[in-house]
């Protein structure tokens, strides 16, 4: 399937450990600078290749961890960051191992992210210290075991990473027609559909359904004379699209989809309920997960989900929008609800590393179809075909 799902994986280590050297490797590419100089790497660098058996990831590449220079706090707190968006992390050290690489180490098994290490200029120096616990790769980028450094890739990325199930597996048979109602509007990118759209159309391709892509002003003639399986509209068009369809079809949304695909839809279900529960002046916290212009007058995030909640609730709300993948606010338990978006741009990990923190602090959390359908009253059906199962 189609997907954008790709896992990220870190690689971390300290100064001069071959960090760089081991992404180049992969890649088959100078992603990376390489430099016998400390420090070269001050940011983390991301490259997208194809691994063999396991399709796009991306890696990551990370400054070192001792970096002592004088903006060398600032850059191991965003090699540390990094962590929160790794689906798997690989250690690189020569030598051996030392309280920078336990460090990791322990950083690695508190956020839950599986590992392995690679003994980098091997070559040069074998190991002497017997790791127990982990595995460990023997290595030199100089003359590289691709094989090996792949499989274990292979053994210790988590499937669900890389093959999430099928956005509707399970809800479409081979031979229903589902319609996708996808609006051409002001909001609607020039020239393309957006990745929820392109996604469930390649999924409904590998059940052996039939996708049919109307706009919304198509639908009402088109249902004169059809009965799909399943109507899946744009959350924006929710109220007019409502109220096309007939009740006995069953409706829901993109981003109610990658609320299972992506997020935690059970989590999202209670989260929504919230909404009748806020009261005068407070604050709302908004999930981007990607970066684009903003339309002030036509964003969906930052104007149009702010006025439905408050048209819905009828009170005056604070609301702050975080974009991309930033780090969340500081005292999150001030927050009465939070709106995570689809998620079409990151990965399932990045998103529920997220709701945890969430949930953590005790903030209810929705996402942006289930809030859409709950202002709108027709949170029930949007959501019906999923709470079936």
């Amino acid at each position: 399937m189609v997907q954008l799902n790709r896992p990220h994986i870190g690689i971390f280590g300290k100064m001069n450990a071959g960090k760089s050297s081991l992404i180049n490797t992969l890649t088959g590419q100078d992603t990376s600078v390489v430099s016998a100089l400390a420090g070269t790497t001050t940011d983390p660098v991301k490259k997208i290749i194809e691994l063999l058996d396991i399709g796009p990831v991306t890696l990551v590449d990370t400054a070192g961890v001792d970096d002592t220079s004088l903006l060398g706090q600032e850059r191991v707190k965003r090699t540390l960051d990094s962590l929160e968006q790794a689906d798997l992390a690989v250690l690189v050290f020569a030598g051996e191992l030392d309280s920078y690489d336990q460090q990791l180490m322990s950083a690695f098994t508190a956020h839950h992210i599986p590992f392995f290490l690679v003994h980098n200029k091997s070559d040069e120096q074998k190991l002497q210290a017997d790791i127990k616990g982990v595995d460990v790769l023997e290595f030199s980028c100089k003359k590289p075991d691709l094989p090996a450094l792949l499989s274990l890739i292979k053994k210790h990325l988590p499937p669900s990473s890389h093959a999430p199930c099928g956005i509707l597996d399970g809800y479409v048979q081979a031979g229903d027609e589902v319609v996708l109602v996808i609006p051409v509007d002001a909001s609607a990118p020039a020239g393309r559909l957006i990745l929820p759209q392109v996604q469930t159309i390649r999924n409904l391709l590998d059940i052996g359904a039939a996708a049919v892509c109307l706009k919304d002003t198509e639908l009402a003639a088109y249902l004169k004379t059809h009965t799909p399986a399943l109507v899946v509209t744009d959350s924006q068009a929710f109220k007019f699209v409502n109220s096309v369809v007939p009740p006995q079809i069953p409706l829901t949304s993109f981003s109610i989809l990658f609320s299972r695909q992506k997020g935690d839809f059970e989590a999202f279900l209670a989260g929504t309920r919230a909404i009748d529960a806020l009261q005068e002046g407070d604050k709302i916290l908004i999930m981007e997960s990607c970066s684009h212009t903003v339309n002030k007058c036509d964003d969906i995030g930052r104007t149009k989900i702010p006025a439905w909640l408050q048209k819905y609730t009828g009170k005056k709300l604070e609301f702050t929008v975080l974009a991309n993948l930033d780090a969340l606010p500081e005292n999150l338990s001030r927050y009465k609800l939070a709106v995570q978006c689809g998620g079409c741009m990151v990965t399932r990990t990045q998103i529920l590393r997220r709701l945890e923190k969430l949930r953590t602090a005790g903030v209810p959390v929705s996402n942006y179809g289930m809030t859409i359908a709950f202002c709108h009253g027709i949170f029930n059906r949007a959501t019906e075909l999923f709470r079936r199962k």
